[in-house]
């Protein structure tokens, strides 16, 4: 199964989307969408699933976080995370030192569904993608407008029976790297 990840479109819709997210199963927007007509566009690809960033109105008629399976994999939607990309890339598995603030990164853990396996998030317009504590975190960046120095792009999860892949995929030219793909595997 594939998934399309969008966020922080800010009433834009790329053109080359359509192309780029044809054969998605489902495509998950996390939030700062900021028209109709972009949620009407997206929808014409694949089923969407959508949350309400700081800038939407209510008029949109979006939730503040969904959850939604996808075959064996959780995926949890939110705008916002509540702390900043760089702390939670200082918790990242893998890294030299992820038991910095190691209550604080429990709590945080602890914050999600129990069966969440992805995390989808935008907001900072900054892409992440690490796993932390056996899930995966994801925000595809911005699709909308350019925004400071930050790429433009959006991302793709791709759901097997035994694990998750997140791959961010540039909108544009960017001279700086984009986080690599990451493998999360699942129960299976």
């Amino acid at each position: 199964m594939k998934i399309g990840v969008v966020s922080d479109t800010h009433g834009y819709f790329d053109p080359r989307l359509p192309e780029l997210l044809a054969g998605v199963d489902a495509i998950l927007h996390a939030g700062d969408v900021d028209s109709r007509e972009v949620l009407d566009d997206l929808a014409k690809i694949a089923p969407l699933h959508a949350v309400r960033g700081n800038v939407d109105p209510v008029s949109l008629d979006l939730p503040p976080s969904l959850t939604r399976q996808f075959e064996n994999v959780w995926v949890e939607v939110l705008h916002q995370l509540p702390m900043q990309t760089s702390e939670l890339q200082k918790w990242a598995d893998g890294q030299l030192l992820p038991t910095i603030y190691p209550a604080r990164r429990n709590a945080f853990l602890k914050s999600f569904g129990e069966k969440t396996q992805v995390v989808i998030f935008g907001h900072s317009h900054q892409p992440c993608l690490l796993a932390v504590g056996h899930r995966l975190f994801f925000n595809p960046g911005s699709a909308g407008p350019r925004r400071f120095s930050l790429p433009r792009c959006f991302g793709i999860l791709e759901v097997f029976p035994r694990g998750v892949r997140g791959t961010l995929v540039s909108l544009e030219r960017y001279n700086e790297r984009l986080p690599s793909r990451v493998w999360l595997p699942v129960g299976g």
